[in-house]
């Protein structure tokens, strides 16, 4: 019984003692901690996401809660997307006493940086990925954060608006990337006296301008600087002092200079990016000792690779010197870069063979990027002792011969990318390539290899791109790629492989791109590609498929692009064809690049266009592809394809020309509301043309041509604005064509053939055709001037930004740093026929009846809203020259060549239309000869739009200054206005102004020569030179009052200020625009 009761008093004890452990866990400060944490849960949008924040839990099991003596020291929420205003942060967040580390990286966060009370402990806060807006001295409000060592602002929307204070900061770590500051005061700010002990700091992604400062440029701490993608247009600064750098990325800007005595004592370095700025000459010295990442791409450096390069790059991982215009060989001393992980020399202008005993010494070279340059010769099988390559890039080259059949040689192959698009290859595709059974990306596009497609492909179960276009292959696509369940995108057109779409490929459910077109082809096409739910596009033209449309074709999720045009394709258009409209998702298909090339529709060029795959292919190749041949007028379009929405797209390009369909169209056609290109011509279609046509409101080219299509053009189709090319030829049709919309501006060729059809531009409904035979044909040619011709496949790629289907930035490659126009956009390659020839004569369109025109010296040119589109590439940032208060101005070359100043004004409702109508009439009542004369017009729908003859700023200003016009010849001769100036300011610079202005005041002559220095700046040969509008006008007010031109400030230049002789002769520039007015 003692023993029991004993053993009670023991048990009893060891209660108690947990009772009181229990109760000396909850103290008042983890209760406070829990309530405001539960406070804050009840706060956000989402508080779901915080399920397991329950007042029953212990707070420092709460997710992404990290706790100290049961206190919360550490909160994590990142991606958690909670939605959420800074001030509830501030509220219940930032006043925990104890929390050390507060992440709120992507969560949805909204609202400014308002006054905080925050503890003494908090030493990181990460606010990176949000909404946060307001100015940059907000951050100010931290400043009761006294511990605070680390902040990330990053990819936020502050800007730098009415800075003011300090910071009262004293920060370790300060990262503002990506958000909108801009101007030169914000570096200035952050720093007022001293870089206080600054170690880490990010500016990238924003649009700072001005110059460094001597405080951070000599801040002794800094070891991380990040200045990438800015507008700084200065000389480099010399950082001398930052002997703690280790990482200094200035990319992306503007800056010049010497960039080795800016660098000489930065013996620290280990990462240095100074690409895509203007640098030139040779490959600068850079105290490379302990680099271990350089990146040197995109610049206008020339010349051979230097020996010291060679000599100190022991340490170095990565080295990229791509898109200059540096020449010779690899030199031999490169084979010492035993660390080297990555090398890329691609886009120069190296020649010889491959130094392949270079390449095999550098026993960690992991990725070799040598494309578009002059390498040739053949490929050795010493390639093979490469063992540890990953990727292998020797794309558009000059390589000939046979690829090795040693490539993957031995048990361990690491090879996943193999690039040897657009050389000169013959023989067969070995069947040793099943070898690299790492393989992911294979391109062996643009060769001439022949033989079949190995069977043994197929054993290679990580490929994802199999792309073999434009070569000599012949035979079946082998079975065997069934095995490849990773395939995603099979490219293999122009070729001569015959037989059937393999079975096999039914089991390849990861296909997005499938592109066989112009081969020997046939059979059905399968209904089972209607299972592929990735499939964006699908391109089977140039074949010899027989049999129906598979209506299964429906069920693919993602299908935009469908291209089965000139095939023997029979029965009707499927209905089921258009069951995805408005729920389309394409989210497989992202960053491939592409050309367009678009045909003329004459009897050689069958079908609207081809889509082809285009990486690592020389734009100079193209007359390679043969359908490009024989057309009369061809526009080619490069660019990237990238997806911006998920689940509401459509169809975007369908043609089904040149087969044998027959029956109607299916009005079910009405709901691809994204659809811009549409060929139907070529075919048996009969009926009507249903009224639903008028519902695809983003149709840019119609082709129903060469049908047996009747009854009425439907009225609804005077909706489609956006309309550029139109073939209704050789049907049936009759009645009157509408008269509104874009249907008034295409000539008589697209509705011939129509027997019954009347009515603009065919002869007068009731009218004998005979009898204004005449009178239409002049008005067709007068129409001939607006054609849209090709500029619908343009707007195809920049019109997907507008409409939110796919992105397509037209991204002309930087290669050897030439300014190609040609290739600014598109190619533009012009034929001699009548097509092309576009004047400035008015057009038969019909006019704005609120405009009077009667008011013009010279008739306007009419011009529609694609015409401007394209011209602009979608109204992209990049052509924007100036802003005003009713819209913005864009720099635009048109399809004859002429480059203008497009005026678009913004939506006002019945002021804008009021502006817009005044501004034109003001203009035509005006003569004078500084009036930018104005050229043609474009209004429809909203849209307002002027179009102005383009003149730069600093031909304006010499116009002004001389007195004359740049089509003065008779005062020129062979010479420009340009050319005159820098001619007669050598001899006698008071002959350059107009006597009109000497004679007012013969003392103009000082002031005249500071507005001289702007134009002549404005001239400036080098682009980054030139000064903005804003540093213009800070120039101007200068010079009235009466101070001049601070050669220091405005016109500065590396060596120092230059008279304004010698401003003349080494700044002005032959400018095109005024030479073509000669």
């Amino acid at each position: 019984m003692k023993t029991f009761s004993s053993f009670s008093l023991f048990l009893l004890s060891l209660t108690f003692l947990s009772l009181q452990a229990s109760q000396g866990s909850t103290t008042p400060s983890s209760y406070k901690d829990t309530q405001q944490l539960l406070n804050f849960k009840a706060s956000v949008s989402n508080p779901t996401l915080l399920s397991n924040w329950l007042p029953n839990q212990n707070t420092c099991n709460f997710a992404g809660i990290t706790c100290k003596d049961s206190l919360v020291s550490s909160i994590d929420l990142s991606f958690t997307h909670l939605g959420t205003n800074f001030s509830l942060v501030s509220t219940f967040l930032l006043s925990l006493d104890h929390l050390e580390t507060l992440v709120l990286k992507d969560i949805n966060l909204t609202g400014t940086i308002s006054f905080t009370k925050c503890n003494s402990f908090l030493t990181t806060l990460d606010l990176s990925l949000n909404s946060l807006s307001g100015s940059l001295s907000d951050i100010s409000n931290l400043g009761s954060c006294s511990s605070l060592n680390s902040l990330n602002l990053s990819n936020n929307g502050l800007d730098s608006s009415f800075l003011k204070g300090s910071p009262r900061l004293n920060l370790e770590v300060l990262d503002l990337s990506n958000n909108k500051l801009s101007g030169p005061t914000v570096i200035t700010w952050l720093f007022q006296s001293s870089c206080n002990g600054m170690k880490r700091l990010a500016l990238k992604g924003n649009k700072l301008t001005g110059e460094i400062g001597p405080t951070l440029a000599t801040c002794e701490t800094l070891n991380y600087l990040d200045l990438s993608s800015n507008n700084f247009s200065v000389v480099v600064p010399s950082f001398g002092e930052c002997l703690a750098l280790e990482y200094l990325d200035i990319s992306a800007n503007k800056f010049f200079g010497d960039i080795s005595h800016s660098l000489s004592s930065c013996h620290n370095l280990r990462f240095l990016n100074i690409s895509s700025n203007p640098f030139g000459g040779s490959i600068p010295v850079l105290p490379v000792q302990n680099l271990q990442s350089l990146f040197v791409a995109d610049n206008e450096l020339h010349g051979e690779i230097p020996p010291w390069l060679s000599t100190a790059c022991s340490n170095l991982i990565q080295l990229d010197l791509s898109t200059n215009n540096l020449s010779g060989t690899v030199p031999s001393g490169f084979g010492a870069c035993s660390s080297l992980e990555s090398l890329d020399i691609s886009e120069n202008k190296f020649s010889g063979e491959l130094p392949i005993d270079i390449f095999t010494k550098m026993g960690a070279l992991k990725k070799l990027f040598l494309s578009f340059n002059g390498f040739s010769g053949v490929l050795p099988d010493s390639l093979s002792q490469l063992v540890k390559l990953e990727t292998l890039d020797l794309s558009a080259n000059n390589f000939s011969g046979s690829i090795p059949s040693t490539l993957c040689q031995g048990t361990e192959t690491n090879l996943q990318e193999l690039f040897l698009q657009n050389n000169l290859f013959t023989g067969s595709i070995p069947s040793s390539l099943s070898n690299c059974s790492q393989l992911v990306s294979l391109d062996l596009s643009f060769n001439n290899l022949g033989g079949t497609i190995p069977p043994s492909l197929g054993s290679l179960s990580k490929l994802r791109d199999m792309i073999i276009w434009l070569n000599k292959l012949q035979g079946e696509i082998p079975q065997e790629l069934m095995y490849i369940q990773t395939l995603e995108n099979l490219i293999l057109d122009f070729n001569e492989l015959t037989g059937t779409i393999p079975s096999g490929l039914s089991n390849c459910t990861n296909l997005n791109w499938i592109s066989l077109s112009n081969n020997k082809l046939g059979g059905e096409i399968p209904a089972w590609i209607g299972q592929f739910s990735k499939l964006a596009i699908l391109k089977l033209s140039n074949n010899s498929f027989s049999g129906r449309i598979p209506p299964e074709l429906g069920d693919c999720k993602s299908l935009i692009w469908l291209d089965l045009n000139t095939n023997k394709l029979n029965g009707t258009i499927p209905p089921e064809l258009f069951k995805q409209s408005g729920s389309i998702a394409v989210k497989y298909l992202s960053q491939k690049t592409y050309v367009y090339i678009k045909n003329d529709g004459s009897k050689e060029c069958h079908g609207a266009g081809n889509l082809l795959e285009f990486a690592g292919i020389d734009h100079e190749q193209l007359n390679r592809i043969s359908t490009r041949n024989p057309c009369n007028f061809t526009r080619v379009y490069e660019g990237k394809l990238q997806p911006t929405f998920y689940h509401n797209g459509s169809i975007i390009f369908l043609d089904i020309s040149h087969n044998m369909l027959s029956g109607s169209i299916p009005k079910e056609i009405g709901s691809t509301m994204y659809l811009y290109v549409l060929n139907l011509g070529h075919n048996n279609i009969s009926g009507v043309i249903p009224q639903e046509i008028g519902d695809i409101r983003s149709l840019n080219i119609l082709d129903l041509s060469s049908n047996r299509l009747e009854g009425l053009i439907p009225q609804s189709m005077t909706a489609l604005s956006l309309l550029t090319e139109i073939d209704l030829s050789n049907n049936y049709l009759s009645g009157a064509i509408p008269e509104t919309g874009q249907l008034e501006t295409f000539p008589a060729s697209s509705f011939q053939n129509n027997s019954g059809l009347c009515g603009y531009p065919l002869p007068k409904c009731g009218q004998d055709p005979s009898s204004s035979l005449n009178s239409q044909h002049q008005k067709s040619h007068r129409r001939q001037a607006s054609l849209a011709g090709s500029v619908a496949m343009g707007l195809l790629f920049s019109l997907f930004c507008i409409v939110g289907l796919i992105i397509v930035a037209i991204e002309t490659k930087k290669r050897r740093k030439k300014k190609d126009a040609s290739f600014d956009g598109y190619v533009d390659s012009r034929s001699h026929s009548g097509t092309a020839n576009v004047s400035w004569k008015l057009t038969g369109a019909r006019e704005a009846l609120s405009i009077n025109l009667a008011t013009f010296e010279k008739p306007l040119r009419k011009l529609t809203f694609a015409d401007l589109l394209e011209a602009t590439n979608g109204f992209h940032n990049d052509s924007l020259i100036g802003s005003g208060g009713f819209g913005d101005v864009y720099k635009a070359q048109l399809k004859d060549g002429s480059i203008v100043a497009i005026k678009k004004l913004i939506h006002i409702s019945g002021q804008g239309d009021r502006e817009f109508t005044a501004e034109m009439e003001t203009i035509g009542k005006i003569k004078h000869r500084n009036l930018v004369p104005l050229l043609g017009y474009c209004k429809v729908g909203e849209e307002r739009l002027l179009v102005y003859e383009y003149m730069s700023y600093g031909v304006v200003l010499l116009e002004l200054l001389t007195g004359k016009r740049p089509t003065d010849s008779a005062d020129f001769g062979d010479n420009n206005l340009v050319g005159w100036v820098k001619q007669h300011a050598k001899l006698k610079i008071s002959d350059v102004f107009d006597p009109e202005l000497m004679k007012e005041d013969p003392t103009l002559e000082i002031e005249l020569l500071q507005h001289l220095k702007v134009a002549c700046a404005c001239l400036d040969d080098r682009p980054w030179r030139r000064p903005t509008m804003i540093q213009v006008m800070a120039m101007f007010k200068e010079i009235q009052a009466g101070c001049g031109i601070d050669s220091q400030s405005t016109i500065a230049t590396e060596d120092g200020g230059f008279s304004a002789v010698e401003m003349v002769e080494m700044s002005i520039k032959e400018v095109p625009e005024l030479s073509s007015k000669q």
